[in-house]
């Protein structure tokens, strides 16, 4: 069922602006789901202002905001519109003194019908057909940050008091623990992130997306010295992510994933920076240069084919597979003749590795400033069509459970 929700940028009226523009959504937290109505809300001048609303769409992971790390689901939006700016204190009148909390906290759903109810008539009594800009960006009234901090401890504390399932519930209490390395059939990264690959990624849902987790299935094709493959030059992605997103120009992605782990055996900074510096890197780096326009065209052409060939046979030997990518083609056609879909899906997935492609790496420990310097390293390799072959990193870590206290809390901590 969809539910009414409230996004607040903030003070960034950049983020703001990027929402509409780009037509996506970030959340901080979990919670919202496709369909869910938006409210989209940005502060100026100590106002919480509203000055449009929209219906999330497609699950992503595309966050194009400055502070993108703060994001943790994000989704593509549709059926968008726009109002003359109101502020969304109104709320005020259903929700009391600390409607704030109530019904802007983590973008909870608002479950009153009345709160529901006004904001859908204001919106539709300020309804307009553009979008209105806040220009005065510069001369947002500031407050120092341990004013604004003293104020919303305060405000919560007293919201808690009237409204107590506004507090954090905790389901219980887990401690991080090393994974024994990437190949361990028990206690191994690679393992135990393909069996729980959708579970984690929640921006790849399993109907929109293929997992192809063959560590040998695909090798670059590398750059031969006469009539000999250069050593060091050809690599092997650990396995290959698939995905749809039907309302993008070009709908299909392809990522080639490595997974890395320092695991029990590299416990030292020293020893993960080199191993980060001297393998992981330059394993990235030989994946974006095979398709980069570095290397010759016909190399990358031979290397296209043959893995095209391979996602097909992969995919042809499972029927849900094979149904999926078929459905995949006629949302983007509907029309199409049964003849032509799989010529289409060959065209389509030899587009993708030419000019939307990415490398993935997910791995048990990655600082923000050493993902970030991956993320440069790898967009300086550039695709056919100019663009830049993308990164994007993860983390992934091993919990072990201490002890259960609430099975239906939606919240937990860990010591490390």
């Amino acid at each position: 069922m969809m539910a009414t929700r409230i996004l607040h940028c903030g003070n960034s009226i950049i983020n703001y602006d990027i929402c509409i523009e780009q037509k996506i959504a970030g959340f901080t937290t979990g919670g919202p789901s496709s369909g869910d109505l938006i409210y989209l809300v940005v502060k100026v001048k100590k106002k919480s202002l509203c000055g449009a609303r929209f219906v999330l769409d497609e699950i992503t992971d595309y966050k194009p905001w400055p502070d993108s790390e703060r994001y943790f689901l994000s989704f593509t939006v549709k059926n968008i519109e726009y109002c003359e700016p109101f502020d969304v204190s109104i709320l005020a009148g259903p929700g009391g003194p600390h409607w704030g909390p109530k019904y802007m906290q983590s973008s909870k759903p608002i479950k009153e019908a009345d709160a529901v109810e006004l904001l859908e008539n204001t919106f539709r009594q300020k309804h307009v057909e553009h979008f209105h800009r806040f220009e005065d960006v510069e001369n947002q009234t500031e407050i120092k940050e341990d004013e604004r901090v003293s104020e919303e401890i305060t405000e919560f504390t007293n919201a808690i008091k009237e409204n107590p399932e506004l507090e954090v519930k905790i389901m219980g209490t887990f401690q991080t623990i090393n994974f024994t390395n990437e190949m361990d059939v028990i206690r191994g990264l690679e393992k135990l992130v393909n069996d729980n690959f959708h579970s984690l990624f929640q921006q790849f849902p399993e109907n929109r997306s293929i997992l192809i987790p063959e560590n040998r299935l695909f090798m670059t094709q590398g750059i031969k010295n006469e009539d000999i493959y250069v050593s060091g030059i050809r690599g092997i992605p650990d396995a290959l992510l698939i995905i749809f997103t039907k309302s993008l120009s070009n709908p299909l992605q392809i990522n080639l994933i490595e997974y890395e782990c320092y695991g029990e055996t590299r416990t030292r900074a020293s020893e993960k920076s080199n191993y980060l510096n001297t393998q992981i890197i330059p394993q990235l780096m030989r994946f974006a240069s095979v398709f980069s326009i570095i290397t010759d065209q016909n190399t990358r052409e031979t290397t296209i084919k043959k893995w095209i060939e391979k996602i097909l046979i992969y995919i042809n030997k499972d029927s849900k597979l094979e149904a999926k990518l078929t459905e995949w083609i006629r949302e983007l056609n509907p029309k199409i003749k049964e003849k032509s879909i799989d010529r289409e899906i060959e065209k389509l997935l030899e587009t993708s590795f030419k000019t939307n492609l990415r490398i993935m790496l997910i791995i048990d420990e990655l600082t923000t400033e050493q993902k970030v310097t991956i993320k440069n390293v790898i967009n300086s390799f550039k695709l056919g069509n100019d663009s830049s072959i993308g990164f994007e990193g993860y983390v992934i870590k091993l919990i072990q459970k201490l002890k259960i206290n609430e099975m239906l809390a939606e919240y937990a901590l860990t010591v490390q």
